[in-house]
């Protein structure tokens, strides 16, 4: 790390966002820290290292580009630890450390590191709050590298933001070395390990964030569960295309341990831990993140099979190729089956799985989605979820300025359609499921 150079704001004490917002009461703030409650005789909140952000009165700016401010907090550590990469080995150093910079800096929208960041401002955090929040944010970039990359070499995906993968960059570099027993998987071996070093990484950021005892403790206890629910939702995910695995139920609990959790809803308790905001918020910010996380799901979903590639950053169809269980596939199964239209399930059952599947054959699918209402039925899905993901969010006690930032994010993470007529007194899922099960996907009570 860079050597610590402390300096007191100021403005110490005034709620995050923009200066000129009022709390709403003290009750919905986070306590202020004693200077000296930092663990193990670290750092203080308040106190930051020359490498991170804001410095005095630069709350304003973070709050105007939060993704620009969590960009630069990473430039900075990602230089230093490029930099202790080229000390251990150059090769190492060039080949993953710099990989893994330039995939974490190049990419992405800075999506979670912006959830955590409002709802800190939402649940009324203060100034000396906002370098821990930056940097934690530099650590989900740091994480979704890693999930993305090993994300890659399990789909067998070369292609990743209109670019190689790094697994078949690491393949092109070599292309015309060697012929070892291991040559054919030595991209694949690299992207491991290059998605190991980006979640240590993470870890490392985590873990020298300077906070008060308490504090320290929730987050540290929501990053760990965050872990094991990335873990534990991709193994559900390759499990079912193993097992060619295509329950409706099974795709939802996936893709809420997948991706609800980490992509929104921990990012979230997160913000709202570094505000020590009180359990009730807590509770409605990740009641509001799951059923959005969701919805973001199901809508890469549906991305992934109706969008265009230049817009989704790799080929259309490539969960179909693959077998991915998804939801939308689940769905379109069990109508095909249900309305006895063998047709339709020749078609999905001829194409899931299929590597070589052709633009043609393709289209013929997505004809099949649309014919048998699956596609509908993810859309009404996704739209039931993000109305009762803003009804969770608007019942929480919140700073306007936070809450109205927070609404604009979840609203775009699931991107809905224009809203529709439905037909009154439908209750639960369009396709029957109960709606306690597509919120919560049999996931037990989260660590908040």
């Amino acid at each position: 790390m860079l050597p610590d150079k402390a300096h007191a704001s100021p403005a110490a004490g005034r709620p995050l966002g923009l200066l000129g917002a009022s709390r709403q009461s003290s009750d919905t703030a986070g306590p202020t820290r004693p200077p000296d409650s930092a663990p193990h005789g670290g750092r203080a909140e308040g106190t930051t290292a020359s490498s991170s952000l804001p410095h005095h009165g630069d709350l304003r700016s973070v709050s105007d580009d939060v993704a620009g401010a969590v960009g630069r907090v990473l430039e900075r550590l990602l230089g230093d630890l490029t930099e202790r990469a080229a000390a251990l080995d150059p090769v190492f150093a060039h080949d993953l450390a710099e990989r893994v910079a330039r995939f974490t800096l190049d990419g992405g929208k800075r999506t979670r590191s912006q959830f955590l960041w409002w709802a800190l401002v939402a649940c009324g955090g203060r100034e000396e709050a906002a370098d821990p929040a930056l940097r934690i944010g530099a650590a989900l970039e740091l994480i979704q590298t890693c999930a993305l990359v090993h994300d890659d070499v399990m789909d067998g995906s070369a292609v990743r933001r209109g670019l190689p993968a790094l697994h078949a960059d690491v393949e092109a570099q070599y292309s015309g070395a060697g012929t070892g027993p291991s040559r054919g998987r030595f991209g694949e071996a690299a992207a491991i390990l290059a998605g190991d070093l980006a979640l240590a990484w993470a870890d490392d950021v985590v873990a020298d964030t300077r906070l008060s005892a308490d504090t320290a403790f929730r987050v540290r206890s929501l990053w760990s569960a965050m872990r094991m629910e990335m873990v534990a939702g991709q193994y559900l995910d390759v499990q079912g295309q193993a097992t060619s695995s295509l329950s409706p139920a099974r795709a939802i609990r996936a893709a809420c341990l997948k991706t609800a959790l980490y992509s929104v809803e921990r990012p979230l308790a997160l913000g709202a831990a570094l505000a020590g905001a009180d359990a009730t918020t807590a509770e409605a910010l990740c009641s509001a993140g799951r059923c959005v996380g969701i919805a973001f799901q199901l809508r890469d979903d549906l991305q992934g099979v109706f969008g265009a590639a230049p817009d989704i950053g790799k080929p259309t169809g490539d969960d179909i190729r693959s077998g991915k269980p998804t939801y939308l596939f689940a769905v379109a199964r069990a109508k095909a089956e249900t309305a006895g239209d063998r047709g339709a399930i020749l078609v999905l059952d001829d194409s899931f799985g299929r590597a070589g599947l052709s633009e043609s054959d393709l289209a013929r699918v997505r004809d099949v989605l649309v014919s048998t209402g699956a596609r509908e039925t993810v859309e009404t899905k996704i739209d039931r979820l993000v109305a009762q993901g803003m009804r969770h969010l608007d019942g929480a006690a919140l700073e306007p300025d936070g809450r109205h930032h927070l609404r604009r994010l979840l609203r775009a993470a699931a991107a809905p359609r224009p809203a529709r007529v439905r037909r009154p007194g439908t209750a639960g899922a369009p396709d029957g499921t109960p709606e306690d099960l597509l919120i919560c996907a049999g996931v037990g009570k989260a660590t908040r």
